[in-house]
């Protein structure tokens, strides 16, 4: 997990602060959620449950109707609630930290008699943990949509600052395994260099498998060859560009287009701040020159009506 700035903190929670993500088996993936260390604490007590839902102002999690987490919960009287959130940072490392809050409502999951959903409002702002996490998934899927365009070159630079180990990948066609040379890629697809000839490419439904780190993920991407065109000067080499399915792209590849892209905004944004400075300094000693160059010319002139003064006083003595 990236180290975001309290500006950024700040920035998605103000951006997101009521939007709810419900914990789907992809996003629980890909964010590290451990459902196993999740619990909710009062009364002195504490009982495993599921987070079924979260946003910064509120949590929904599921009990058993019929355990103690539901008598206690249920409970008017029931002070000191907390929270258990845990994620996996990485292999080793654990992150995890309570959320306080009050129970505000308690409806039968799905209908059902034996599970019961319990919905519990924060009393205070979460921690910085949980607004990063929730805040880089959602900006994430926002940029997506409004930045799914936008190409990515793969080179050393590149590669470290996505994750992804090589250029190499394999892409799958027709059930077939191809070694391939990832040359960019984007939220919506990539354009890649493989053997083959083009009329057995194009429109073709394949699968483009990529190796990345932090975390060690082999992610896959289903989508159609949209193109593919010939290597200048080879007839066996095609340049192939390829469409993803947008329902099947897994949030974790989003993550890691998403950090890139920031990460490249954010020293776009750095690079702007430093011309600007510079261009405020160059005219402000400009404006302080030009202000002695004045003063200077202001002495000259009142020397000059001095001098004038001394010889109209001197002639007028004779």
């Amino acid at each position: 997990m990236g180290i975001a700035t309290s500006q950024q903190i700040q920035k998605y929670y103000d951006q997101y602060r009521d939007t709810e993500i419900t914990f789907t088996k992809d996003i629980i993936r890909a964010i590290g959620l451990d459902p196993r260390q999740i619990y909710i604490k009062c009364n002195q007590g504490q009982w495993p449950c599921i987070v079924n839902s979260t946003s910064f102002q509120q949590a929904k999690i599921i009990v058993g109707a019929k355990g103690g987490a539901f008598q206690a919960l249920s409970n008017k009287d029931t002070t000191g609630i907390n929270l258990r959130f845990c994620f996996l940072e990485s292999e080793n490392n654990l992150m995890s930290f309570f959320v306080a809050g009050h129970v505000t409502n308690i409806v039968p999951y799905m209908n059902s008699t034996d599970l019961a959903i319990i919905t519990i409002t924060f009393t205070q702002r979460p921690p910085d943990d949980l607004i990063e996490v929730v805040g880089r998934l959602l900006e994430a899927n926002s940029n997506a949509i409004r930045r799914r365009e936008e190409r990515i070159i793969i080179n050393e630079d590149s590669k470290r600052k996505l994750g992804l180990t090589k250029e190499e990948a394999i892409i799958i066609v027709q059930n077939v395994p191809r070694h391939c040379i990832v040359r960019d890629l984007s939220f919506s697809g990539a354009k890649i260099i493989l053997l083959g000839l083009s009329q057995f490419l194009t429109n073709k439904p394949a699968q483009l498998r990529l190796q990345f780190e932090d975390p060690s993920e082999i992610i896959t991407l289903s989508g159609v060859i949209v193109a593919a065109e010939l290597i200048e000067g080879r007839k066996d080499i095609v340049a192939c560009s390829m469409s993803f399915s947008e329902k099947l792209t897994p949030l974790s590849y989003k993550l890691h287009v998403n950090s890139f892209l920031t990460a490249v905004r954010k020293t776009q944004l750095s690079a702007s701040d430093q011309i600007a400075q510079q261009k405020a300094a160059q005219a402000k000693l400009a404006e302080e020159q030009q202000k002695k160059a004045q003063a200077a010319s202001s002495g000259t002139q009142a020397a000059a009506q001095a001098v004038k003064a001394a010889v109209a006083q001197a002639k007028a003595a004779q």
